[in-house]
């Protein structure tokens, strides 16, 4: 199976991460490889570690970066296991970190994966084929209440409550199976008058089911402060975003490690002892420019941030 994945902010991941020859690098989504390829062609006598949850996506880079494989270390897990992956390579300390966050461009377009709201397929969304919950378990399992909470949390979805109705009413009669007979639930809870305006009327809810389903923002916020403990000064983590909620934890995590302090304002000096982690390097985010755009339509809603490490 061809994994077809468009490396979105490449060069501007690659010149941000300050790549050093010999230092020890991470790249949390690998996907087909396009980011990690750039960095081993930097290294000589530098390591990079490859961590993603999805087999395929092992599959395809191992074939695309072929010709650096001396350099790399592969792992099937979860980014947000960093420090326990990197404890189990004996690595303390690196010197940046890749997060290409969010669905693949591959994930998207193989119909069977169950990702997509504009191909028919059984509903399955999950980044890992090892685990066993899946969207269909959520959508046929969760209660009323539950799936408000993640269509509307999850997906800033206003319909929220009428579409977790509509759901629950529609599995009375038979399991939700397919990504089809989801839309069909979702166009009917959404009125008529709503859906002639702005995006797919599922596509909010789609989003939302896929977040939950792989835990998306825990595993996210997890993984931050994680790196934060183990860059070496002046190593770099480079985020990518696709939605406001990814971008919004990033932003506030990247903030919290820069000003840690949780003392009163009214206090002279600091007395929590919270030491700063990190140094953030981009204020605004840094977004495609339009010869990207006209390439990748994808990358449009893509944010690129960047924390660097201070000695402590």
């Amino acid at each position: 199976m061809e994994f077809h994945h468009v490396s979105v902010l490449l060069w501007e991941c690659i010149e941000n991460l300050k790549i050093k020859p010999d230092g020890v690098y991470v790249d949390g989504t690998m996907g087909g490889g396009g980011h990690s390829l750039e960095i081993a062609k930097k290294l000589t006598t530098g390591r990079l570690i490859c961590i993603d949850q999805d087999l395929n996506a092992h599959k395809a880079a191992k074939e695309r970066l072929k010709d650096h494989l001396d350099k790399i270390n592969f792992v099937h897990n979860n980014f947000g296991n960093i420090g326990s992956i990197l404890d189990g390579l004996g690595i303390e300390k690196i010197d940046g970190m890749l997060l290409d966050i969010g669905v693949s461009s591959h994930q998207l377009d193989e119909a069977e994966r169950g990702f997509s709201y504009q191909q028919d397929a059984p509903l399955d969304m999950r980044m890992d084929t090892t685990n066993s919950f899946s969207a269909y378990t959520l959508i046929n399992e969760y209660n009323e209440d539950e799936l408000n909470r993640v269509i509307f949390n999850y997906g800033e979805e206003r319909w929220a409550r009428r579409i977790a109705q509509f759901i629950i009413q529609e599995r009375q009669n038979k399991p939700i199976e397919t990504t089809g007979e989801l839309v069909e639930v979702i166009k009917k809870a959404v009125p008529k008058g709503a859906r002639k305006d702005g995006p797919h009327p599922a596509k909010r809810t789609f989003q939302a089911i896929r977040i939950e389903v792989n835990g998306e923002l825990d595993v996210l916020q997890q993984a931050i402060d994680a790196v934060a403990n183990r860059l070496n000064p002046g190593g770099r983590l480079c985020i990518i975003t696709f939605h406001s909620l990814e971008d919004r934890i990033v932003k506030e995590a990247f903030r919290k490690q820069e000003n840690p302090c949780i003392c009163p304002p009214q206090f002279p000096i600091c007395m929590c002892g919270k030491k700063r982690m990190g140094k953030v390097i981009t204020r605004k985010p840094i977004v495609s420019g339009e010869e990207e755009l006209e390439m990748n339509p994808r990358a449009r809603s893509a944010k690129l941030r960047v924390l660097e490490g201070v000695e402590n």
